[in-house]
């Protein structure tokens, strides 16, 4: 890993990637990796908290697993599991050739050979170039018993397993855990991370982001659509689009070379920006005209 020398560092080297970090942000990603401690994001769907993860670890050189969360998921999914059909498969060879020792034969199907990593379990094992960046994504779908389990695993960093034994990371991982907050997630768990709400960005940081991310499209352009997307985000929408959004559409206007925003360009292409029908519904007619003549007054010199 680069020797990190200051927050500033953290920014210039995620800003390589096309990662635009505030300060607060990159202050809180240099103190975990100065103190060895998981990082807890928190912030509405789309405004960059898995991709933190994938700049981080391209910059670092670090490999990135991520272990996506979901409503049932249990500790054995995301760590690990036997493979049951290879195990089949060896013990009825092993009964056709006769004369299997039993004992060596458990042994054996209870080994390495026939273990499947999961996710966090592979976030423990030695790697040459250093620990891995550990994404737990959307922490927040998940059910409660689980969390317990996350919370006593990131303490230790060690798993064990019955038959083999315990695993412990020789260096533990970068941990980042994020979380859209349809739930609250325990307090335990926050406490053990260093804590940070990723907002919506400005419209300055949000044009750095929109410059990384899409370079191609025209400085003109690229202020519209900022300038229009902030704007919405005021609306009382069920879903407010994320930069994530703000990324797509641009790209999708250039796909269609637009050069300028218009009433009919935006009723055209909302499904890149808006999600959900009641959304979209309350931008037709005169409403996008409004909306997008207002953002275009706030782009007008002071």
């Amino acid at each position: 890993m680069q020797d990190i020398q200051s927050i500033d560092h953290i920014q210039s080297l995620l800003a390589e990637e096309g990662y635009v970090c505030g300060r607060p942000l990159a202050t809180v990603v240099f103190l975990a990796l100065r103190l060895g401690r998981p990082i807890f994001l928190e912030g509405e769907a789309g405004v960059g908290k898995t991709e933190i993860a994938k700049a981080l670890s391209a910059a670092l050189g670090r490999s990135l697993i991520r272990l996506q969360c979901y409503e049932g998921l249990d500790a054995s999914s995301a760590v690990y599991e036997w493979n049951f059909a290879a195990q089949m498969v060896a013990i009825r060879t092993a009964e056709a050739s006769g004369g299997a020792d039993r004992s060596a034969l458990q042994e054996e199907l209870f080994g390495p050979d026939y273990l499947v990593e999961r996710p966090l379990l592979k976030a423990m094992r030695p790697d040459p170039a250093g620990a891995p960046v550990l994404l737990i994504d959307e922490l927040d779908r998940t059910d409660e018993p689980f969390e317990a389990f996350l919370l006593e695993a990131l303490s230790d960093f060690q798993m064990t397993i019955p038959e083999i034994g315990t695993i412990k990371a020789p260096e533990p991982p970068i941990v980042i855990v994020t979380s859209n907050r349809t739930r609250e997630v325990h307090d335990a768990l926050k406490r053990r991370c260093l804590y940070h709400w990723v907002d919506y960005p400005d419209f300055d940081r949000e044009m750095a982001i929109l410059r990384a991310r899409a370079p191609e499209a025209a400085e003109s352009l690229s202020r519209e659509v900022v300038a229009f997307i902030q704007r919405l985000r005021t609306e009382d929408l069920f879903k407010k689009p994320g930069v994530a959004e703000t990324i797509d559409w641009a790209k999708c206007l250039l796909a269609l070379d637009v050069l300028t925003l218009s009433p009919e360009v935006i009723a055209d292409t909302l499904g890149a920006v808006l999600k959900y029908q009641d959304d979209i519904a309350k931008l037709q007619g005169s409403e996008a005209k409004k909306l997008l003549d207002e953002s275009r007054v706030s782009l007008e010199p002071a």
